[in-house]
């Protein structure tokens, strides 16, 4: 996937997410927050390398991941994150690609805002 691509659905995402928080739709809220922090983590990974797209086949099958951890990591800029932007990442770490398979309801209004605006502030460092 190109990276210009990625980055247009990253913005794509956080404003479906805001849409969906609007809606009370809390569960696809917090879901596509944190797919858009995961795609916004590789098209930096893909700036910090000078790449035009971001891997997934080949020699970089590892890269096809959803762990943020490890694609904080890989962008270069963790240690900057987790020290200036902690409560930020806390809140967003805990974002689980498997959690689109929970039942409806699960997430607070609460809880979506906090996710919502702890992805803008990472999307906006990245």
């Amino acid at each position: 996937m190109k990276r210009t691509e990625i980055e247009k659905i990253v913005q794509a995402r956080i404003e479906d997410a805001e849409v969906l928080y609007q809606a009370s739709r809390y569960d696809g809220s917090v879901y596509l927050c944190g797919y858009a922090v995961e795609l916004g983590l590789k098209a930096r990974i893909c700036r910090t390398l000078q790449w035009d797209e971001y891997p997934t086949s080949g020699t970089y099958k590892t890269f096809k991941t959803h762990d943020l951890d490890v694609l904080i990591h890989l962008t270069g800029m963790e240690d900057k994150v987790k020290l200036k932007y902690m409560a930020a990442w806390s809140i967003v770490a805990q974002w689980n690609p498997e959690a689109r398979y929970n039942p409806i309801g699960n997430v607070k209004e609460a809880d979506a805002k906090e996710m919502l605006d702890a992805s803008k502030e990472l999307l906006e460092q990245l």
